[in-house]
């Protein structure tokens, strides 16, 4: 097996052979080359000590950025590539890092250390692929496996358990059954990791190819995670709209939506409240009535938690807000809509609808088209740049300042005659504005 290596990375590879050191690329590199996946960073381990690899770089600028760990940044070809020694990681006390890492000459013992055996192999042109684990062998089976016990390995680094569930997601590989049944079983030591570290898991996991069975095979871990979802598990809706439950309708929605992380983080959390505003008809069918100004509060509240960043925030609980919205085809309400959302989050609030409709009952394929076709309406709307927002308009509030508006009328004035605009009542011409403007009055 040949894998091609970028020249900066080469530089650094050769360099250390012929210093007289191993030096191998390893981990999520080696994993996605073998799949064909374009690595996005590449790693470099070797068995040269930290002061060792310094002094093979002399000339080169060098960025001591962990001797504790044994790591070492080279600048190579205008780019860093991080360099560490083989270690063995020393006793884990709080399910996050090693308390000391002990430098070695072994590869073996380095690759030992590993989370998954996917993630465990190393190359190098010299050497070859080296793979004491079945690493290669798991690539193909589909099958993601911890390196050696399960137990140890998520006693380690408890994050791994987030790990597991989101490379099974991305590359939708099924997990391996000991691995499972170590993933649920010590779930309880997530609690130990940053909300930070949980939440970029998380984001990636939901965004994979296959989110949905892994959200419901350990709906146990999720509701660990965000403790609000646990009532959505098993919940039977009673509605004529729907063939899932609460949870496997979340799950569904979130897997066909597109891949953007802002739309996947609306449709995990859409229907979170679903449980707690839940009521009967006189028939028995379920209703949800606040459901969707409920479930952007508690959005909201976990998301905060989960330390994402204010904008995602907003955005996630705008669409959240506005997700039952029904869709229009009058060109005129759909410039209100986008004046209202703004172009980009009413694309966003069709993705997020497409996505809550297709995980329904095959009959509401109709709202998917008219969902369609708003969007269509939309994009023509914004192609041909017709008047949605004041910005458009063909006066500003200083033109009506000449004319002897003042303080709030100026802004009253304005927002009327955009939706004149927008309702084709009068053209965006700076002359007819004028002049409407004059019959609303000084």
């Amino acid at each position: 097996m040949e894998i091609i290596i970028p020249r900066n990375i080469s530089i650094v590879l050769e360099r250390l052979e012929a210093k007289g050191f191993d030096a191998f690329i390893v981990g999520g590199c080696v994993r996605d080359s073998i799949l064909g996946i374009a690595p996005s960073d590449y790693d470099v381990t070797t068995n040269a000590s930290p002061e060792q690899v310094i002094s093979c770089f002399d000339g080169f600028r060098v960025i001591e950025t962990g001797l504790k760990h044994g790591t070492v940044t080279v600048v190579s070809d205008g780019s860093n590539v991080e360099i560490t020694t083989y270690r063995i990681d020393g006793e884990y006390l709080d399910h996050r890092k090693p308390e000391a890492v002990t430098f070695t000459t072994s590869l073996d013992d380095d690759l030992s250390r590993r989370d998954f055996t996917i993630n465990a192999m190393a190359y190098s042109p010299k050497t070859g692929l080296v793979d004491k684990f079945g690493g290669q062998r798991d690539l193909w089976e589909k099958c993601i496996r911890c390196v050696g016990d399960p137990q140890k390995r998520f006693n380690e680094d408890a994050l791994r358990i987030l790990r597991a569930l989101r490379f099974s997601a991305v590359l939708d590989f099924s997990v391996d059954p000991q691995t499972a049944a170590a993933v649920h079983e010590n779930k309880g030591l997530l609690a130990d990791i940053s909300a930070e570290r949980i939440r970029n898991e998380l984001t990636k996991l939901i965004c994979g190819a296959s989110p949905a069975r892994v959200m419901l095979e350990y709906a146990d871990v999720f509701s660990f995670i965000i403790p609000e979802a646990a009532p959505c598990i098993g919940f039977n809706q009673h509605s004529k709209y729907h063939v899932y439950d609460v949870w496997e309708h979340t799950a569904y929605a979130v897997e066909l939506s597109t891949n953007d992380p802002v739309v996947r983080l609306a449709l995990l959390f859409h229907d979170i409240e679903k449980p707690s505003c839940y009521i009967t008809d006189e028939n028995g069918n379920g209703h949800f009535p606040g459901h969707q100004e409920k479930s952007a509060h508690t959005a909201e509240s976990i998301m905060k938690r989960l330390r994402l960043d204010n904008a995602t925030v907003a955005q996630v609980v705008k669409l959240i807000g506005c997700h039952d919205l029904t869709p229009v085809s009058e060109r005129c309400l759909v410039r209100k809509i986008i004046s209202e959302l703004g172009f980009d989050t009413l694309s966003r609030l069709c993705n997020v609808m497409r996505g809550d409709n297709l995980a329904k009952k095959s009959g509401s394929s109709h709202r998917i088209e008219q969902i369609d076709a708003m969007e269509s309406i939309a994009l023509d709307i914004m192609k041909n740049n017709e008047c949605c927002t004041l910005m458009q308009l063909d006066i500003d509030g200083g033109d009506l300042i000449a004319m002897g508006f003042k303080g709030k009328a100026v802004g009253d004035v304005l927002n009327r005659l955009l939706e004149m605009v927008m309702e084709e009542k009068i053209p965006n011409r700076r002359s007819t504005l004028l002049e409407a403007a004059k019959g609303f009055g000084i």
